[in-house]
């Protein structure tokens, strides 16, 4: 392995130097300020090591983003490019883990490094990837970080698992709900709040579907509340028009009829740095009935769901029945098309003051 003095050739010093600076979380950029000062301090190694003051350029817009993916930090993606261009003869982070904690992120760059002559710092030692040696090193230092994240994630998915299991994970609950002083979940103080939620699952058993209920409140000109989350107006209330998705997500919440839940579905990272959610049968959830105060019950909830299969079959080729609708026709819902086997709709004509149905096929004017 060569040494440091080797390694800072000319050609490089006239290029410049690039310090990321990263913290995981906000938490941990405002509290964890050693590890921030550590990172800092690596200018005065650039520096000592050759390089200008005036040359050495901090990157720390990455501060409260995760490592695990390149996908959504900029600052990361900015030193790739300054790599990528030739402006770089030095990149410095604490330790590798601060650069990236996914392996394929760690590969691209040192393999950019290696092609542009860049140097890699960090507290431990200097490197230059295009050394068999020293990349054999940084792959190592990669892996070990991309594992200790993994290592780091499941210990806190077992603490979290194991107070779901008790019932004592404390969850973001939906509208309606909130928690008291003693952290117990009970429904929201404001009265309004509490009457807009029970108008709406008295309009879903009055209409039977979800988008009978958005209609009533949009006829009754009525909102629906909502709390920020996050942000310097947590726990504020507003209100604002009721969506259909909206109301299919809260016909199907089980909090609503008093019963804690815990994984629901499962996320999964995909390649482009989203997420992937895939909803798990009830069998794999934890869940608690008569966990804390409800707007139904448990046989409502479960009969709400049951209207909303019912609704779903009767916009399916597979239906075998539609839900009740307004109007004289005897057989809405219930007579199919015999060319193609698509059920039926219902139109009505005036005829001397009264209403004539009349079956059309749904597919017939396409």
């Amino acid at each position: 392995m060569s040494s440091d003095s080797s390694k800072v050739t000319a050609g490089r010093l006239r290029r410049d130097a690039y310090l990321y600076v990263r913290q995981s979380t906000m938490y941990q950029v405002i509290h964890n300020t050693e590890s921030t000062r550590r990172q800092y301090d690596l200018k005065g190694r650039a520096v000592a090591l050759g390089w200008q003051p005036s040359q050495v350029h901090v990157i720390d817009v990455d501060q409260g983003s995760s490592g695990a993916s390149a996908a959504d930090r900029a600052g990361f993606q900015q030193l790739v490019a300054e790599v990528s261009l030739g402006r770089a003869g030095i990149v410095l982070g604490l330790e590798c883990s601060r650069l990236a904690r996914d392996s394929a992120d760690w590969q691209q760059l040192i393999k950019i490094c290696a092609i542009n002559g860049t140097l890699i710092c960090d507290e431990d030692g200097l490197y230059d990837p295009a050394d068999p040696n020293d990349r054999l090193l940084l792959g190592v230092k990669g892996q070990l970080s991309e594992f200790e994240l993994h290592y780091l994630q499941a210990r806190m998915r077992g603490g979290l698992l194991a107070k779901a299991a008790r019932g004592e994970l404390a969850l973001r609950l939906p509208a309606g709900l909130c928690y008291d002083a003693a952290g117990n979940v009970t429904l929201d103080p404001d009265s309004g709040v509490r009457a807009a939620v029970t108008r709406l699952f008295t309009e879903f058993e009055a209409t039977g579907s979800a988008s009978g209920v958005v209609k009533a409140f949009a006829a009754a000109q009525l909102t629906f509340p909502a709390r920020d989350h996050t942000g310097p107006r947590a726990g504020e209330l507003y209100w604002k028009p009721l969506r259909l998705d909206q109301v299919l997500d809260i016909l199907h919440n089980p909090r609503y009829a008093g019963a804690f839940v815990y994984g629901r579905s499962r996320s999964r990272p995909k390649v482009d740095g989203s997420v992937a959610l895939t909803k798990l049968p009830r069998e794999q959830w934890i869940l608690f009935k008569d966990a804390h105060p409800g707007y139904i019950s448990w046989v409502q909830y479960e009969e709400n769901l049951q209207r909303l299969r019912d609704n779903a079959y009767a916009n399916g080729q597979d239906r075998s029945k539609s839900p009740p609708r307004e109007g004289p026709a005897l057989l809405q819902g219930l007579v199919v098309c015999g060319v193609c086997g698509s059920r039926m709709t219902v139109r009505y004509h005036v005829r001397q003051t009264k209403l004539v149905p009349e079956y059309v096929c749904i597919f017939r004017g396409m």
